[in-house]
């Protein structure tokens, strides 16, 4: 069975002494609760050994570089994440992509040093909305999903958690409707299935990013093919993530 999970993504927010004790408040706030849900918080390079210290939370880093080690001054390796006690890092963001420069091959890159070191990525997919409203979203998705990870054994394959994010309901206040989620969720578990076959599929969590919260969560994580949520600005706060994990 596939797992649930919400993933907090702190992009460039919180300094080291706001993270960890958010971190705290959020274990404490969700002790005596009955979770269905794995609960992940993404944090800056510079929070992940404190945070990943002090709690049981999973936690993620944000990014990992596409080289294993060397002179790549200011890059934070795959290794370099791992050795902090993180199990998760945030690969092909579409911050990462439009901002840096991400391309599906350095994205590639990164997936299989991630694996490496025993890190499960948390990879992101989604189309922009001119993309969207030319009728290219399903192209682009697959493409990005082809291009970067069906080099991967079905082994390898099954320890990627995918993020389907609409570009242009990030940070936007905009929401893919429930039944347009659906849709593409749906649209990339077949994509899976044709690769890796039904089992790998279904077996796979597909997370929706989006300005989910905690007025559309519940009906985003009742669609059959959706599974969590990669959450941005509602994980900043304590009382917001609250009821997008109680989603479920």
């Amino acid at each position: 069975m596939r797992k649930n999970i919400v993933a907090g993504n702190w992009k460039m927010n919180k300094n080291l002494q706001e993270g960890v004790a958010f971190a705290k408040d959020l274990e404490a706030a969700l002790a005596g609760k009955t979770l269905k849900c794995d609960v992940i918080i993404g944090t800056p390079f510079i929070h992940l050994a404190s945070v990943a210290s002090s709690t049981k939370l999973g936690v993620a880093a944000q990014n990992c570089a596409d080289k294993a080690s060397g002179a790549y001054t200011g890059e934070v390796s795959a290794a370099m994440v791992a050795s902090t006690g993180a199990k998760y890092v945030i690969l092909g963001h579409s911050e990462r992509r439009a901002y840096y420069g991400e391309t599906d091959a350095i994205l590639k890159e990164k997936v299989l040093l991630a694996l490496a070191n025993g890190l499960s990525p948390i990879f992101c997919i989604g189309e922009t909305k001119d993309e969207r409203e030319s009728n290219k979203h399903f192209d682009v998705v697959k493409n990005q999903i082809v291009n970067a990870l069906f080099d991967l054994s079905a082994a390898d394959f099954s320890k990627i958690v995918l993020a389907y994010e609409p570009v242009w309901a990030i940070g936007t206040g905009l929401t893919a409707t429930s039944a347009q989620a659906q849709e593409i969720h749906a649209f990339i578990r077949q994509t899976i299935a044709e690769k890796y076959g039904k089992e790998v599929a279904d077996n796979t969590s597909i997370l929706y990013g989006g300005s989910a919260n905690g007025g559309n969560a519940k009906e985003l994580f009742a669609c059959p093919d959706i599974d969590g949520g990669l959450i941005g600005g509602a994980s900043l706060d304590v009382e917001k993530f609250i009821p997008v994990i109680e989603g479920f």
